[in-house]
């Protein structure tokens, strides 16, 4: 089963939370007796920073988001904090569970403006709740514990600028350079991602370019302008490499989907392909229209569909 990025995310917080959660609840344990003394809160915090892992800072605040200690970061105290106002903060406004313990929302912190996040522990005395011990922390400091998402194969459809729909009907494709050379163009194409190693192409038919990606240097694109993909002797640049036994877009449907590209830029004058992309691995391709409107696709569900479900 496909994990989709707000699986990742719930599963990411959920580790964090176990992580955190029995280390704060013991550092508010210790605060209990301490509360309402902030150079006594400030020792607690001081003694258990350490057991706080990857926390930039530490501090107890009232119910009322009003600061009670000074805060506590990794380099030491940090005076001058005792009243500060967290009343307004984002991790403030959400409500803390009935077990006591918060691991808010993620959000950009407002003095280093950065994806930061807040774990907060109740610290009761008496079955009533004094307060509660606020834990930050920099995302980039927090390890990654859930697996990495893998991008959804389902056909999603994205709409684009309402400008451009909204004018659609009184623009003409204009034919570019690549348009007049298209079945040449597609037929190196072809080549490329079939036995040259490109595992993605993404083609930009109205300015005539091409954007490529290979296995052998994967982290930087190469352009093709329309020059190039006029030209077969393109493909000596690129050495011979075998075709993916991994990839999810069978080799002999590679030509099947380039014929069925150029037949969605040539069919029709006003409804025609922009651009459009293949990716061998995740076997999706994608096609943005003259209105703007983006599809992705698996590559089969593409096949199955003529110029008449288009048009």
């Amino acid at each position: 089963m496909n994990v989709s990025w707000k699986d990742s995310i719930y599963l990411q917080r959920e580790a964090l939370a176990r992580m955190l959660r029995a280390p704060l609840a013991r550092l508010a344990e210790g605060c209990a007796p301490a509360w309402g003394q902030c150079d006594a809160l400030d020792d607690v915090l001081r003694a258990h920073a350490a057991s706080v892992p990857h926390c930039s800072l530490l501090y107890c605040v009232g119910t009322d988001g009003i600061q009670v200690s000074n805060s506590v970061a990794p380099t030491g105290l940090i005076p001058g904090q005792f009243g500060s106002d967290r009343s307004q903060r984002p991790y403030m406004k959400e409500p803390v569970p009935v077990w006591g313990f918060l691991l808010s929302d993620a959000y950009i912190g407002q003095k280093d403006h950065r994806p930061s996040l807040t774990a907060l522990q109740a610290v009761t005395r008496g079955g009533g709740t004094l307060g509660y011990v606020g834990a930050n922390f920099d995302l980039r400091n927090l390890p990654v514990l859930a697996a990495l998402y893998d991008e959804p194969e389902d056909w999603r459809q994205v709409k684009g600028d309402p400008a451009i729909r909204g004018t659609v009907f009184q623009q003409c494709r204009v034919e570019s350079p690549l348009d007049r050379n298209l079945e040449q163009a597609l037929s190196i194409l072809e080549e490329l991602l079939t036995l040259r190693g490109v595992f993605q192409c993404q083609v930009h038919f109205s300015s005539s370019v091409a954007t490529i990606w290979t296995v052998d240097d994967p982290f930087r694109y190469r352009l093709l302008d329309h020059e190039a993909l006029s030209d077969p002797d393109i493909c000596l640049v690129y050495p011979p490499r075998a075709y993916p036994a991994d990839a999810a877009i069978p080799q002999q449907a590679i030509a099947r989907i380039l014929s069925m590209l150029s037949v969605l830029r040539l069919t029709d004058p006003t409804i025609y392909l922009r651009v459009a992309s293949i990716n061998l691995f995740n076997g999706m391709v994608s096609a943005t229209f003259s209105c703007d409107g983006s599809h992705y696709m698996p590559h089969a569900e593409f096949l199955q569909k003529d110029a008449s479900f288009w048009f």
